[in-house]
């Protein structure tokens, strides 16, 4: 089942850089962007939890930015 919508993504889209995007084209947007949240989301659960946190805090997520860019 699939996380992030591909309306979601053509809305970005086409609201940020007006143009229409194929339904193909926002499946595989989608799915790029489904994979790449679960490795942050991955990255950050592990870093909240080893400072013993129960919750993933913003500086989490900026450190994996800052660490592996994007």
């Amino acid at each position: 089942m699939r996380r992030i919508s591909p309306g979601a993504v053509k809305r970005l889209v086409s609201d940020s850089f007006s143009i229409k995007v194929s339904d193909s084209a926002a499946n595989a947007i989608a799915k790029i962007l489904e994979a790449k949240a679960k490795k942050i989301a991955k990255y950050s659960v592990k870093r909240a939890k080893s400072r013993k946190r129960a919750t993933i805090l913003e500086e989490d997520v900026d450190t994996y930015r800052m660490r592996f860019g994007g």
